[in-house]
């Protein structure tokens, strides 16, 4: 015999909820109708008490992550664990963690020299396998005095730029035999999905030698026609700078660095582009002319007019990127803004106008360079974002609603039989 759960106690001076009856609505009288709430949404509305963590495994949440096509999981004190859903924050029907729950959770799943890692430097970088199915990036961190996580989701398939809505432009790019390519954006925006993406197209199709140096490996690339080797820095590395260093002694034609965080791995990158070979790097910056100062001012003043030049005579493209919510139906679609070092950029590079960049771009479409406005305007007229989205990423506001408003209104003349778009 089934035993069912205890009825819920209401509280003092709260009416019971109204019983639905066959054939009756469940709404309940006015009056009882519940206000909003300015809080993360939980999953979905337990019709059960929140599942217990007393013996939850990290697996059990990372296959729900996995199930719904969430992109991350957050886990924390005081709160049940949290999923990303299309971009929107989500609360599973579980218990709130503890601080003991919490450690124990963590700590399952690492080892004993990571676990002293993260008690000396209180962080640890790490990947996360859940056998067949998918692999995480995890940042583990202090919060409170008490250990949390966030796990990203990588993908098994590394997707094709196709797939990935990116702009067709980017696999002549990547088929470029030198140079200094760099894609940015914010955390979160898709740059390393995109970068695999690229990687993978190189080595389906070329036969070249890609070094990878990344914290942690995310994308695991098989050889294909190429031969690749993917090193990742606290396990087969101590730093960025030591690995892109040693790479230039291990015979590679295409170099992919993870993350520029300093000057010397900066200075490093461009010298390797400077010697012939395709270098791939990211940067957390919005567009391509805030890029070009980012790399150009870590460097002391005495040495910025010679990294202009070098910048401007070994950068290949800049990739700017965002992810948004799809409008109308789950899933998200990346905004880009393309800058390719063509002759008039490079001048602006090395004459110290990079301010100029942008207006650059928005005139040379005919050489596959996109704003990221003008990128946000395609997506609106196409469906695939919504105006309140693009106007609250785009960086020119009012520029944005006049392109937008100058082509739905060429569109309606052409439907009428005025004058065609030019």
């Amino acid at each position: 015999m089934q035993n069912n759960p205890p009825p819920r106690q209401n509280p003092p001076g709260m009416m019971p909820p109204p019983v639905a009856r066959p054939g009756v609505g469940s709404m309940p009288p006015l009056g009882q109708m519940p206000q909003a709430q300015m809080e993360i949404p939980k999953e979905e509305e337990p019709a059960v008490p929140p599942m217990s963590i007393k013996d939850l495994h990290i697996d059990e949440l990372l296959h729900i992550v996995v199930d719904k096509n969430a992109s991350d999981l957050h886990v924390c004190y005081a709160s049940p664990p949290v999923i990303r859903e299309d971009g929107k924050l989500k609360r599973l029907n579980y218990e709130e963690f503890t601080p003991q729950d919490i450690q124990r959770l963590m700590y399952d799943i690492i080892s004993d020299e990571n676990i002293n890692k993260f008690e000396t430097s209180l962080e640890l970088d790490f990947s996360y396998a859940l056998p067949k199915r998918a692999r995480f990036r995890v940042n583990m961190y202090r919060d409170r005095g008490s250990v949390a996580g966030a796990f990203r989701l990588i993908p098994q398939k590394i997707p094709t730029v196709e797939q990935l809505n990116l702009p067709p432009i980017l696999k002549p790019l990547c088929e470029k035999p030198r140079g200094l390519i760099l894609v940015t954006g914010p955390t979160g925006s898709g740059k390393s999905t995109s970068l695999a993406a690229m990687i993978n197209h190189i080595n389906t199709n070329f036969a070249h030698h890609i070094i990878t140096i990344e914290d942690p490996i995310e994308y695991l690339h098989e050889h294909k026609q190429s031969l690749i080797n993917q090193r990742e820095v606290g396990n087969d590395t101590r730093s960025f700078l030591n690995a892109l260093r040693g790479s230039l002694r291990e015979d590679p034609d295409i170099i992919l660095v993870g993350e520029m965080r300093d000057m010397e791995t900066i200075s490093l990158a461009i010298t390797a582009a400077e010697t012939g070979h395709l270098v791939f790097a990211t940067l957390h910056t919005n567009n391509a002319a805030e890029s070009v100062d980012r790399m150009i001012d870590v460097f002391p003043p005495g040495q910025q007019e010679q990294i202009r030049v070098q910048l401007s005579n070994n950068l290949v493209s800049i990739i700017s990127q965002q992810l948004l919510a799809r409008a109308g139906s789950p899933g998200r679609v990346p905004a880009n803004e393309i800058m390719v070092a063509s002759s008039a950029i490079r001048n602006l590079i090395r004459e110290a106008k990079t301010h100029q960049i942008t207006s650059m771009i928005q005139t040379s479409g005919n050489m596959g360079m996109i704003t990221m406005d003008q990128s946000l305007r395609d997506l609106y007229l196409k469906g695939f974002i919504t105006m309140e989205d693009a106007m609250s990423r785009c960086q020119n506001p009012d520029e944005l609603r006049k392109m937008i408003n100058t082509s739905t209104a060429t569109q309606s003349s052409s439907s009428q039989g005025g004058p065609p778009r030019r």
